[in-house]
Order: structure tokens, then sequence, then C-alpha cells
């Protein structure tokens, strides 16, 4: 078999129906536009959004209201009470807050919040902390070290 023996597979190159080329053909005259209208005319696109006189769905929706910032941080947020649980002179990071069923998601960047009492020393490594929270850690005698985001 040469190059030039290779042919498609029966019946499956069609060619394209020419509509309006006669009656004959079936699709003459009116080429299966029907009569009149918009619809008829060479050049109609009857656009994405037209409704024919309704408001536009597109209107109806409020999306375009606000303002929704693409590179907002989502940060997972741990309470002092949370941490009370830990041993004494124990290091928090955001694996070993997985690994207590504290977080579900390490990849995501964690907030200490002061709310709650702490009394163990703790040594914790998290992304940001709240001025209360290391005022509350560093008072029962532990750490505090900040992760680059």
């Amino acid at each position: 078999m040469k190059l030039h023996d290779l042919k498609p597979r029966k019946g499956s190159k069609k060619s394209r129906k020419r509509v309006g080329r006669g009656i004959s053909a079936g699709q003459g005259k009116t080429a299966g536009r029907g009569m009149k209208g918009q619809k008829s005319r060479s050049g109609y696109s009857g656009g994405l959004y037209r409704q024919g006189g309704n408001l536009p769905l597109y209107r109806k929706l409020p999306f375009k209201r606000g303002f929704t910032n693409i590179n907002r941080i989502a940060w997972s947020e741990i309470t002092l009470e949370r941490l009370g649980d830990f041993p004494a002179d124990a290091e928090i990071s955001p694996s070993t807050l997985v690994e207590a069923g504290i977080l579900r998601d390490a990849r995501k960047p964690i907030v200490l919040l002061g709310s709650g009492e702490l009394k163990t020393p703790l040594k914790i490594r998290l992304h940001r902390v709240t001025r209360g929270a290391r005022a509350a850690v560093e008072a029962a005698g532990g750490s505090v070290e900040l992760i680059e985001l």
C-alpha cells in the first residue's frame, strides 16, 4: 500500500448541502429559512443575550455589583483555646495541627487568634499571629515565630 492508495472510509466524507440552487434540490427559493423576518435575512446573528424585548437575563443577575478581589488570601483561623490540649513545650506548626485534627488543609495560611486562655508554654510557628494572641503565648512562657507565606 502506498500513500496514493489511501482513501477516506466510505461515508466519512460528505459534500456540503448547497442551498438556494433551484427547486429540484429541495432547498431552493428560501433555502430552508422560511418566509420573512429577521432570521431569513443574510448577516443575521441573533445575539447571545437577546431576549426579544424582555429584560435580558444578564441584567437581572447581581454579579456585576460590588468587587471581588482575586488575590484574596483565605486564612485558616485557630483560637488559643484549641491549643490547650497540646503538652508543654510542644512545637506547633501547620503539619502538627493537621495531625492533631484541628486543621484539614495545611496548604492554607494560618492565623492564630487571641480568644481563649493558654496555660502551657508552646513554641508556635504560624503564618500570622494577632497581638493579643502573641501576648498570651509569651505570658504563658511560650514563643512565636512567623513563617513566610
